[in-house]
Order: structure tokens, then C-alpha cells, then sequence
């Protein structure tokens, strides 16, 4: 995991501008801003915003020969990035058609929420090619992708299926090591082993599904880049939490993944939200509420089996964070009753509900979250970095589900709402 430079509290002094002073930038004033390093808020920012990219950031009036905006009495925070969710075009609106329009739609529907990074871990080579043709001043989410999950149980034929992706151009190998709590069998650990050698050879970290902390210690031990869901088994211990620091191998709790497992059993509170009504797809909310769907959730095993590990993974996101180790932010969004953009602020308010702090767990979704992905532009509001921001109406440090006060989404200095 890349490791990033630290930026000083903004109210300390004026940062260097990359704007010449006739600039015809824009100037954002009066916010009160959050930067994600994890310095203080700070009140009374200006933010100057010149081809897509931040060129000032300061307690100082706006430069002259900008333009303007008044964001006074607002608070400003980093774009939110999704360490592990899946775009596969489920989301795009009805009538949108095309499979690479349609993970363009999906994409452009976390960005209304404020998610502007979405690393996506298990979808197929569609998503690659739809990364590839991106600008990154496109109004909508930024897109990195692993391709399919690589699945096998014959060492070769995995190791084979790990070259295709590498050469397929992706960012990172997504594996599976886990038994759907006792329903299939895991993946052998000499598979497991194939796909971390490629990794190794070309250069791909490797995110791992996973459930048991049995298996987690063997795979940071193997080399894994990423532990991809929470441990869910048992309480953590201290000689997993010191492999996770001494190998700086992000842990990411996807906490809603479990959530939609076993909330539609009755009507969940959300769908009352009118930040969840506003964009969230009605054909998904019609389809979990059907009396047959929720009958089925209120039966299944499954369902009361990840409501116990929810507590556990729970239970383990406080002690991780207390000790300090790199939990960052992911919420498995993107499948079937996963509502991509809504999920990410239902993840927050779920990881403050652990008892972490507010700020804690806007850190893992920006700052954090860049450094688990190796991204030196996004997930900080520094001069040089993407203009990526949401503009909320009241303070998230307050209350952490103040994040869905948002008023605005801002991708390179581009408003979206």
C-alpha cells in the first residue's frame, strides 16, 4: 500500500499556487473544509480550482481574476472512494443500453452520491475497457478494476486465468477464500498460491475475499494486498492486527455487504430516506419488496448466520481502528439489492455505529482509502490533486450521516447535481 505525504492544517499558511494571478479559475469561499489527511477542519477555506486540478487552497481571499462561488456557512470534504465495489451496469438507468454505457451509468450514479473513486473487484473485462477509454475529467466516478474473479481449483488453470487478467491490463487480482459459511467448498490453497505468484511477477496486488481469521493470517502471510471483507468469525487478535500494520495490507469491512443480506427480510428504515429515494432505482426497491422476497430472507439460514457476523465484523472494525492498524472503506455495492452511492453513506454511518468516530471513518472512505489503492491525486483536497469535493449542508463530524446533506458533487471542478 502506498503510504502518502502528510499536509499541514491549512489555516497554518498559504500553499503554494500552481494558478498564474490573472487565472481564470474558480474560486470555492467560505467553506468550512475537512481535507482528509486527518488535520482539523478548518473554517473559512478558499479552494481555487483551474483546469479540473486544485492550484490553491488557503484561509486567503480568492484571487482575482477568478470566478467566484459563495459556499459560505457549507462544508466541504473529499469525494468519497469505494475501495471494493462492482460496476456491472445493473444501475444504469431504463433505456440505456450497451454494456459499456451501462457501467458508464452506474458510475455516474455513485458520483451523484458523492462516491467519486470506485475500485471495482470482480466484474468482468468490460469494466477494463470502460477505465480505459475514461477521462479523468469525466462527470462521474473515477474507475479502477480487477476484471473476474479468478476462480479454479487447478492450480495451472488459475494460474493461467490470473495471466489473462494481468495481461487484460488490470489493476489488481480479486480471489475467493471462503465456504458461504459452510455451503461450498474454499479454494485450494495451492490456487490460492498461483494467483499470489502472478500477482508477485507482475507487479498486481492481490484483494482476497475472506471470512475466517484463520485464513486471513494465511493469507497475509502468503503476500495478500488486500483483506477484502471483515473478519467475521471471532474477535481479531494481536498477531493479526500487527501482520496487518507490518505489511501496511489495507482492511476493508464492507459492513453493508452484510447488511443486505438479511435487511429486506421487512421494510428497511432507508427506504423512507429521501436522500435514498431521490436516485436509488425503484425496479430493485419493487423487486426486495416483494412478499415472496422478503418471506424467503426472513427464512434463510444465510441471512441469520451474516446477522451474527455483522456483530462480529462490528466488534472487530473498533478494535483495528483503535490499534491503529489501515482500515479503509468498502462497501461491496453493485450487486443485487446493493444500492451503489446510498451503500457508501449507509457504510459510514454503520462504522461510526461500531464506535469509531466520525472523522475516523471519513478517513478510511479519502485519504485512507487513496493510499490502500496507490492513487496520489485523489482523496485529499491538496494543491495538484483532482477538484473532486462534495459540498454538504451541515457538518459530518457532528453527525456522521450529515454526509447526506449533500448539496453538491464536484469531479475535476465539475458540478454534478
Amino acid at each position: 500500500m502506498t503510504t502518502r505525504r502528510s499536509l499541514p492544517a491549512l489555516a497554518l499558511a498559504l500553499l503554494v499556487s500552481c494558478a498564474s494571478p490573472d487565472s481564470q479559475g474558480v474560486a470555492y469561499v467560505g467553506a468550512t473544509v475537512w481535507d482528509g489527511t486527518g488535520s482539523a477542519p478548518v473554517p473559512g477555506v478558499t479552494i481555487v480550482v483551474d483546469g479540473g486540478r486544485i492550484t490553491a487552497i488557503s484561509t486567503g481571499s480568492a484571487p482575482s481574476g477568478t470566478q467566484v462561488v459563495s459556499l459560505e456557512g457549507k462544508f466541504v470534504i473529499p469525494g468519497l472512494i469505494d475501495v471494493h465495489a462492482h460496476v456491472s451496469g445493473r444501475w444504469a438507468p431504463e433505456g440505456v443500453t450497451g454494456e459499456a454505457d451501462r457501467i458508464r451509468g452506474d458510475l455516474e450514479l455513485f458520483a451523484k452520491y458523492g462516491v467519486t473513486t470506485v475500485n471495482s473487484l470482480g466484474d468482468g473485462e468490460a469494466a477494463i475497457a470502460v477505465r480505459d477509454a475514461a477521462s479523468p475529467t469525466d462527470p462521474r466516478a473515477r474507475l479502477l478494476a480487477s476484471g473476474a474473479v479468478v476462480a479454479g481449483d487447478e492450480a495451472a488453470a488459475v494460474r493461467a486465468a490470473a495471466i489473462s487478467r494481468a495481461d487484460a491490463g488490470v489493476d489488481w487480482l480479486k480471489l475467493r477464500v471462503d465456504d458461504n459459511l459452510g455451503a461450498s467448498q474454499k479454494m485450494p490453497w495451492d490456487a490460492v498460491q498461483a494467483v499470489l505468484d502472478v500477482g508477485e511477477e507482475r507487479g498486481l496486488r492481490v484483494a482476497t475475499h475472506l471470512f475466517y481469521l484463520d485464513d486471513a493470517k494465511r493469507l497475509l502471510e502468503m503476500g495478500t494486498g488486500m483483506v477484502a471483507h471483515s473478519v467475521r468469525d471471532t474477535d481479531v487478535d494481536d498477531s493479526f492486527i500487527n501482520a496487518l500494520i507490518a505489511n501496511d495490507v489495507c482492511y476493508v469491512p464492507t459492513l453493508t455487504r452484510e447488511i443486505s443480506t438479511f435487511v429486506y427480510a421487512e421494510r428497511p428504515g432507508f427506504f423512507d430516506n429521501d436522500f435514498f429515494t431521490e436516485l436509488s432505482d425503484q425496479r430493485e426497491i419493487a423487486r426486495v419488496s416483494e412478499p415472496a422476497f422478503m418471506e424467503r430472507m426472513r427464512e434463510s439460514p444465510a441471512a441469520a448466520g451474516y446477522r451474527v457476523a455483522l456483530q462480529q465484523a462490528l466488534r472487530n472494525l473498533k478494535t483495528l481502528v483503535d490499534a491503529g492498524a489501515p482500515v479503509t472503506f468498502g462497501t461491496d455495492a453493485g450487486p443485487a439489492a446493493r444500492f451503489p452511492g446510498f451503500f457508501e453513506h449507509l457504510e459510514l454511518a454503520v462504522m461510526v455505529r461500531a464506535g469509531i468516530r466520525p472523522d475516523q471513518a471519513l478517513y478510511a472512505a479519502t485519504g485512507q482509502a487513496a493510499a490502500c489503492l496507490g492513487l496520489e491525486d485523489v482523496g485529499t483536497l491538496e494543491v495538484g490533486n483532482w477538484a473532486d469535493f462534495l459540498v454538504l449542508a451541515s457538518s459530518p463530524m457532528d453527525d456522521i450521516t450529515n454526509t447526506q446533506t449533500l448539496e453538491q458533487v464536484y469531479v475535476a471542478g465539475k458540478p454534478l447535481r
